[in-house]
């Protein structure tokens, strides 16, 4: 855990703060094809090795969506706030995929907290989240997701 802190109030100081970086998750194949038939979404370029080495990126590629979803576990290695009795994704700003995810890359998240702001029952945290691909010239995903923390 990168940052921990009792109360919502000792979040204060940390507004514009780096809040650090996860660990590295891999993205194979296993991975990409498990989100194909969850989502539905089969394009070959992310689920047909065979035919993605012909295709723009030389092999299959992780789906947009994929890497994002991977910004709530990662995310979750960043921030605790030990008296929080739930905690919900409550939305997104500026979602952007710079770079693709070939499979076989390893990705982890940095992110920063931007803004807090009172809510009821608790605060919603705004954070900038920058998913990057180990050795990748660009980021693979830059989120802006906006949490609820209830105490």
């Amino acid at each position: 855990m990168s940052t921990v802190v009792d109360t919502l109030a000792d979040l204060t100081p940390l507004v514009g703060k780096s809040l650090g970086a996860s660990s590295w998750v891999e993205i194979d194949q296993h991975r990409i094809d498990t989100f194909a038939d969850a989502t539905g979404d089969q394009q070959w370029i992310h689920t047909d090795p065979a035919r993605a080495k012909d295709g723009p990126f030389g092999t299959t590629i992780a789906h947009g969506y994929l890497t994002l979803s991977l910004l709530i576990p990662l995310w979750s290695e960043l921030l605790d706030v030990r008296e929080v009795r739930t905690k919900v994704n409550y939305g997104l700003g500026k979602v952007r995929f710079p770079a693709p995810v070939p499979v076989g890359s390893k990705v982890r998240v940095t992110a920063t907290l931007v803004a807090l702001e009172p809510v009821d029952g608790g605060m919603q945290l705004t954070i900038d989240a920058v998913i990057e691909r180990d050795g990748g010239g660009k980021p693979v995903c830059v989120a802006q997701p906006i949490f609820r923390f209830l105490i």
